[in-house]
């Protein structure tokens, strides 16, 4: 079923919806999760509470498109349940993704903050941009959707070596631009 058709469903209040958006889509918010938590049983309870955030916001909006807005959800629900579970705990997967990142974005905790992250937002994606599309999807894949050095890898059919690598000059390439935009590291 198309995407179009199951916004329709939930326009529609239609049960069906959720069987469908699940269907469709379940696997990939699952995957989602799990690299961020590591948990099985809380990744399954933050796709099926993303379902019923599609469900509660599906009216009035129309995501476009739907899997991109479904599994942010699902990260944001992940990323919190993340946050309270290793308040003092640390997740090595997803730290060391934190972690190798950090040193390129600028630090926050000042009174301007929400507009630093929207300007910082913009600048990131103007530096995705200018990247060829293998690049991009390396980069996602490590920084937003957490997968390991392993799993980017077998992706790109490549050594570990390789990719780690890859993302230490992407991460400099980006510190670099960010300087060079005027953004403070």
């Amino acid at each position: 079923m198309d995407d179009g058709a199951i916004i329709e469903l939930f326009f529609a209040r239609s049960e069906q919806a959720v069987s469908e958006l699940s269907g469709k889509y379940g696997a990939a918010c699952f995957r989602v999760a799990e690299h961020i938590l590591n948990n099985r049983q809380d990744s399954e309870e933050c796709v099926n509470d993303a379902y019923l955030a599609v469900w509660n916001t599906i009216p009035p909006q129309r995501p476009n498109p739907l899997l991109s807005y479904l599994c942010r959800i699902v990260r944001n629900l992940a990323l919190k349940k993340y946050h309270e579970h290793t308040a003092q705990k640390r997740n090595s997967s997803y730290d060391l993704a934190l972690e190798e990142i950090a040193d390129c974005i600028p630090s926050s905790g000042s009174v301007e903050e929400e507009v630093e992250a929207k300007e910082l937002a913009e600048q990131i994606n103007r530096f995705l941009a200018g990247l060829d599309r293998e690049t991009r999807i390396l980069f996602v894949r490590r920084y937003w959707h957490a997968d390991s050095i392993e799993e980017l890898a077998r992706l790109f059919r490549t050594s570990r070596h390789n990719i780690s690598v890859r993302l230490s000059r992407l991460r400099k390439a980006l510190k670099n631009y960010l300087t060079k935009e005027g953004m403070f590291l």
